[in-house]
């Protein structure tokens, strides 16, 4: 016998608590425009369209990009990320619906702003090495974790027989994005996502910092969010990280708690897919 489908005051209500673990205190969601970067139905406004895909998409992302010596000094310097990593998802989500969803003038003014405050990261590691918010190959890393990222998500939650070309055109659409902001070398395609990824896997480190920042990425929910959903969100991100991610990490790989967490992300994404079209 299937489950009970939500009612409409349950839905409104998964879909305000969900919407306020993106926006700051009284911001509005970004309205689509016809005017985006990006035409309606194109593979990225889909596939950054679907609300839990990209929070599980989101939080490997983060677990990945930690890896990087020069990305995780960034955050350790430069952002109060124990008290605020939320406030840093958040920012980071709403610069993913602007740039993908906005008016092409409020997409093209969020990506400056973003290069603005990349010019005030820098410093050194530990060992005296310096590091730098601009640089290409740091930039690259990043751009590659949250692209491959998004993708195995929206595969594995959505739309496991999306074709290889409409692939193929989020990893090319995405990637203009990641030029403007000076990534070097970036993906058009998931051949050449599969090469950078490897490439780069060499400049990546396991560290107790970096671990610390996994914990906080996988632990910490929203003021807010739905009782249980964290939860569902870490499992599934977890069980999408390469093994020698999970490795450098510390984390092990969900075993059968896997199964019931993934059918209850999926129902989830399910409901959030329905509300988010009906309001």
């Amino acid at each position: 016998m299937p489950p009970p489908r939500p009612t409409d005051h349950i839905r409104q209500e998964l879909v305000r608590r969900v919407r306020a673990t993106f926006n700051e205190e009284g911001q509005r969601p970004v309205p689509p425009s016809d005017e985006a970067l990006f035409a309606k139905d194109t593979p990225i406004r889909l596939v950054h369209a679907d609300v839990v895909a990209m929070m599980v998409g989101g939080m490997r992302s983060l677990l990945l990009q930690m890896l990087h010596p020069h990305a995780l000094q960034g955050v350790l310097d430069h952002s109060d990320f124990r008290a605020d990593m939320h406030g840093r998802l958040r920012r980071t989500a709403r610069f993913i619906a602007v740039t993908t969803f906005g008016h092409r003038d409020d997409a093209r003014a969020a990506i400056q702003r973003v290069n603005r405050i990349h010019e005030q990261v820098s410093g050194t590691l530990p060992d005296g090495t310096p590091y730098s918010a601009r640089d290409p190959r740091t930039l690259a890393w990043v751009h590659v974790a949250e692209a491959t990222s998004f993708l195995a998500a929206y595969l594995r939650l959505v739309r496991p027989d999306m074709p290889n070309s409409a692939r193929d055109e989020y990893y090319r659409q995405f990637a203009a994005i990641a030029r403007a902001l000076g990534a070097d070398p970036v993906p058009e395609n998931q051949h050449e996502a599969e090469t950078i990824f490897r490439e780069l896997r060499g400049d990546l480190r396991g560290s107790p910092e970096a671990r610390e920042v996994a914990r906080l990425v996988l632990t910490q929910r929203p003021e807010g969010a739905p009782a249980g959903l964290q939860s569902m969100l870490r499992t599934e991100a977890i069980a999408l990280l390469p093994p020698f991610a999970r490795s450098m990490l510390g984390l092990d790989r969900p075993g059968l708690e896997a199964i019931p967490a993934r059918a209850a992300t999926w129902a989830i994404g399910k409901t959030l897919r329905w509300a988010f079209r009906q309001n």
